[in-house]
């Protein structure tokens, strides 16, 4: 009986101590409606550079045009889009993707060569394009279990860039007409040679960029956020070349020349890769977790 009543007391003990010392387990911090509100493992998120968006409502509620707010932000580049997909709860891999592509055209008119009437003109022209190819990829890590959540991590970027500048007279040469009427445009114009094609050494650079900032769930896997980060950066332009035209007294015809331009090279380390050679710089998010 004794043995019985002993052996009984020491299971009561140990159950006690066993519970005692076993953590409860933890609760998953959800929305008035049961929503999870914190990133998932599998989770995959989208973020945005949300300064065109706070210019947006600063211009609203100031009844302004392009009234940032006035409390003081680091924007970075206009709509800038990074991905996220989450190993963890606490992990994320984080990818970064920018292909921009773009071109613009200036027109002015000159008064066409062997007209008597003023008003009759011809179209110059002056077309730029440009490309911008930014790829980067690296690890997130994630502290807090509340709204309020940290992050830190690093990335690797590449990026390329160039751009092509060309111009088009309505007037040409001939030999009827050896100075003909143009456009400057501010640097096509050296004496009487023309500028028709300016292109640009091929830009390639690499960075690599630690981070760390913070963000907050206004709603279930909604966030808005802030990061900085440091980093360096290197970038080097090929030579580009120009192509001219003007008229060649000595055989009495347009002459066409072709002349490389120089490249260069630079390198930084700085807040946010501020050297200009990447376009990473700090910035204010809103990211959407599915």
């Amino acid at each position: 009986m004794r043995k019985t009543l002993v052996l009984m007391a020491l299971a009561l003990c140990t159950s006690g101590v066993f519970a005692q010392t076993t953590p409860p387990a933890a609760t998953e911090l959800t929305s008035k409606r049961g929503a999870t509100m914190l990133p998932e493992t599998g989770d995959w998120a989208l973020g945005i550079d949300a300064s065109p968006v706070l210019t947006y409502v600063g211009s609203f509620l100031g009844n302004a045009a392009n009234n940032a707010p006035t409390w003081g932000y680091v924007t970075g580049t206009n709509l800038s889009i990074t991905g996220k997909y989450f190993k963890d709860e606490k992990t994320a891999y984080r990818v970064m993707l920018r292909l921009g592509f773009g071109g613009n055209t200036q027109n002015a008119y000159s008064k066409q060569d062997g007209q008597a009437l003023p008003d009759v003109t011809v179209k110059d022209s002056k077309s730029v394009s440009q490309r911008n190819i930014i790829l980067g990829g690296g690890m997130e890590m994630r502290r807090g279990k509340t709204r309020l959540q940290g992050f830190y991590g690093a990335m690797l970027m590449f990026g390329i860039l160039g751009s092509d500048t060309t111009y088009a007279y309505g007037n040409a040469f001939s030999t009827t007409n050896q100075v003909p009427t143009r456009t400057n445009f501010g640097t096509n114009q050296a004496g009487a040679t023309w500028t028709k094609d300016n292109a640009a050494g091929s830009a390639f650079m690499i960075g690599v960029r630690g981070f760390i900032g913070a963000e907050y769930f206004i709603l279930p896997k909604l966030s808005v956020g802030a990061e900085f980060g440091w980093g360096f950066g290197f970038s080097n332009q090929g030579d580009g070349s120009r192509s001219t035209e003007y008229w060649d007294a000595a055989k009495n015809a347009v002459a066409t020349t072709t002349m490389k331009t120089g490249g260069t090279s630079s390198w930084g380390i700085d807040n946010d890769i501020n050297s200009g050679m990447m376009m990473s710089t700090g910035q204010l998010m809103i990211t959407m977790h599915f």
